[in-house]
């Protein structure tokens, strides 16, 4: 498995990540959906981009939390699609974007019930038996709690559990929350399965009051994010990271110059003894 830094491939940029020869990133991911029923001149530069780099698919529409049932068509093509590209890690949201077939195009949080758990496990059970291959799901950035029975670290790990997925741990989205719902950081991360992270998501946000950050993507990593990626990657076994810029993005030197940030932290920790001490205590 991968354990260096990869980058978001994006149309804006796909060219230039293709033409990349030295400071490339480790790996590359990209949205299925966005490119499952693509032809002609985008699908050639993905099958280059995918000749060049291994990938990471992480998807936008499975809606895994919600009411309805599951769209097997749309599994259909993703198991297809999988085929012919072969990511290394399929990784979706924890959230839900579809109710009653309408789609909402946005991550909606799912309430933090013990039927809420039964539910979204049941149905990554099944995801992962038709795909045969693991789901790796993310911690999401949410604005209000609905109708909560527990905190959110405990129903991710009931989740991790009960299905038996992996988990998709964004650091940008603990910091996000952490400052939002006014909660520690550091305590939410170790509360955590870390055994079962098998990928990081790093990404920028915005502050638009005092009190309330937008997880936007858009912005580079803050200092404080960097800081709380490197005390987290200390708990864990090396995994890949992604670095998300999925607006304002900015020149190829720049997300370079986060790429190479981002990998220096991950050289530093995962090749010392102190990190393995850390993860072994």
């Amino acid at each position: 498995m991968i354990s260096g830094v990869g980058l978001g491939f994006r149309r804006d940029i796909a060219k230039q990540i293709i033409a990349l020869e030295e400071d490339k990133p480790k790996f590359i991911e990209f949205a299925p959906e966005n490119w499952m029923q693509m032809g002609g001149y985008w699908r050639k530069k993905l099958r280059e981009a995918a000749e060049k780099y291994p990938i990471m698919c992480h998807g936008l529409s499975l809606s895994i939390g919600s009411p309805e049932d599951l769209d097997f068509e749309f599994l259909k093509e993703l198991k297809k699609f999988f085929d012919e590209f072969k990511p290394e890690v399929y990784s979706e949201h924890l959230s839900y974007s579809k109710c009653d077939n309408a789609h909402l195009y946005d991550l909606l949080p799912i309430p933090f019930r013990q039927d809420a758990i039964d539910h979204v496990s049941e149905r990554i059970r099944i995801v992962q038996d038709y795909l045969e291959r693991p789901l790796a799901i993310e911690n999401v950035s949410y604005y209000t709690a609905v109708a909560a029975e527990m905190d959110e670290a405990s129903f991710i790990s009931q989740i991790v559990e009960k299905s038996g997925c992996n988990l998709l741990l964004d650091v940008n989205n603990v910091y996000v929350n952490a400052f939002n719902h006014n909660y520690n950081a550091k305590e939410f991360i170790e509360n955590l399965p870390l055994d079962k992270v098998k990928y990081i998501h790093m990404a920028g946000h915005e502050q638009v009051s005092p009190d309330t950050i937008i997880d936007t993507h858009g912005q580079p990593i803050i200092d404080p994010v960097f800081d709380l990626f490197e005390w987290t990657i200390e708990r864990i076994s090396p995994v890949p990271i992604l670095l998300e810029r999925d607006f304002n993005i900015p020149q190829m030197k720049e997300l370079q110059e986060e790429i190479a940030r981002l990998q220096e932290i991950v050289d530093k920790v995962w090749a010392s003894d102190y990190a393995s001490e850390k993860r072994n205590s």
